[in-house]
């Protein structure tokens, strides 16, 4: 059995019955979604979608309850609550999938909340100055994160001229391995402002990348 934790972000919905205005992060999402349930039968997803649950922010309270040294009050647990639920969420997983749209360039506000809950002192990463100047440690191991986005322009893929401006896949593949990732994969589909020949290539190229990546973690996940 592998578990899946699916993230999905996009203010836009996906439905493959809908021609217009459609999110190409969900679309995304599915296509790697139903050709792993294909592939690989025995997977359970869990699906956490922040636009329809929007996660919270990160507050005063928040901060003093996940560094508080020993048992917590009950107006702590409380405040934690949310982000132990997800923390959760991402230790029981062994792929992480976020679909995300690439809005100014940077990830949904929703997302940056999420992995503010998510990347916990003392849950998915210790702190110890013994270490010196890099005091920050993983504590989860072993999981695969994919970023499936889209975006309006093009050129922003890693070794691209434009990948400079793109803080989306740069800063989750950054925050990666303090989820437990030890491999990033990104696949994006380009030029949706342009809505030309160019989008329409790089979706399917976008869909088969997709194909050939769940074939590859399942021959090695078999």
């Amino acid at each position: 059995m592998k578990n899946i934790l699916y993230i999905s972000c996009s203010v836009r919905k996906y439905s493959e019955n809908e021609t217009q205005h459609q999110s190409i992060s969900r679309m995304l999402g599915e296509q790697f979604l139903n050709t792993f349930s294909q592939t690989t039968h025995k997977v359970e997803i869990i699906h956490r979608d922040l636009s329809v649950k929007q996660p919270a922010f990160i507050d005063e309270k928040f901060i003093a309850a996940a560094f508080a040294k020993g048992a917590l009050s009950e107006e702590q647990h409380l405040v934690l609550a949310e982000s132990d639920e997800i923390i959760k969420e991402v230790v029981n997983a062994d792929i992480i999938v976020i679909a995300s749209p690439m809005y100014n360039y940077g990830m949904p506000a929703v997302l940056k909340a999420w992995f503010d809950l998510a990347i916990r002192v003392d849950k998915t990463f210790s702190f110890d100055l013994a270490r010196g100047d890099k005091p920050l440690e993983p504590i989860l191991s072993g999981k695969t994160l994919v970023l499936l986005s889209s975006w309006g322009e093009f050129a922003f893929k890693k070794g691209e001229s434009q990948y400079h401006l793109n803080h989306l896949s740069s800063h989750i593949e950054q925050l990666a391995p303090y989820l437990g990732a030890e491999a990033f994969y990104e696949i994006a589909s380009e030029y949706q402002e342009f809505d030309d020949d160019r989008h329409k290539r790089s979706k399917a190229l976008a869909i088969e990348e997709i194909n050939n990546l769940v074939h590859m973690l399942s021959n090695q996940n078999s």
